[in-house]
């Protein structure tokens, strides 16, 4: 499929069909696509949660009660269900982590080009947390550079999906113990394919024209 087709054909997917799942190598390409999502500085602040199983999505599924109820079905009844969560903290272990990996794959051509990344790094991360005081809020921001890829390429794969917000994110940190893992949950992405229940895919797309959105210098 073609970008400039998926891009017009893709929505928000409003039902799934709950007897069909996703193929495996499908699977396996969106998850390549995640692993390999750029962020700032290469701090890779996420952490993905993939349910597939009917244990899996009623665990999440327990975030979509009370005044996200109409987001259950959406949930229980999609082939996979994607948790996206980030780093509490940019802590030393995950620097640690990221540097040394980066060295395995032979990415610095000798030790001050090693440290001169980790510096600028940290320098970054430093920023966020001592001046700007933002640092959950730069974090969060790389969760959705993920999505949007993610979005991007189950479109490209003729794969329905629905990001949704719409959820109580303490209640999934509690049913996926994500706090004792230093992670909290961001937003919810459901995949598979669309029912006869989708109302939204007959409906015409309506984005806001050209002329609104770009200026050209």
């Amino acid at each position: 499929m073609l970008l400039s087709e998926a891009v017009t054909k893709r929505h928000t997917v409003k039902a799934f069909d709950n007897t069909h799942t996703l193929p495996q190598s499908q699977v396996e390409t969106l998850l390549h696509v995640l692993q390999n999502t750029p962020s700032s500085v290469n701090s890779q602040p996420w952490h993905f949660v993939v349910a597939s199983t009917e244990e899996g999505k009623n665990a999440i599924s327990a975030s979509t009660s009370d005044g996200f109820v109409y987001n259950a079905p959406k949930v229980l009844n999609a082939s996979h269900v994607i948790a996206f969560c980030m780093r509490a903290d940019m802590s030393e272990a995950h620097l640690q982590s990221i540097l040394q990996h980066e060295a395995q794959a032979g990415r610095f051509r000798d030790a001050s080009a090693e440290a001169g990344q980790d510096k600028s790094r940290r320098g970054y991360v430093d920023l966020h947390r001592y001046v700007l005081r933002d640092l959950p809020n730069w974090m969060e921001k790389q969760v959705y550079i993920a999505l949007g890829g993610l979005l991007l390429s189950a479109a490209l794969l003729g794969i329905d999906a629905t990001p949704m917000e719409g959820f109580d994110n303490a209640a999934l940190d509690r049913a996926l113990g994500l706090r004792e893992k230093g992670l909290t949950s961001v937003v919810l992405v459901s995949l598979g394919y669309r029912s006869e229940q989708d109302f939204n895919a007959a409906l015409p797309k309506s984005r806001l024209p050209r002329e609104e959105i770009f200026s050209f210098i």
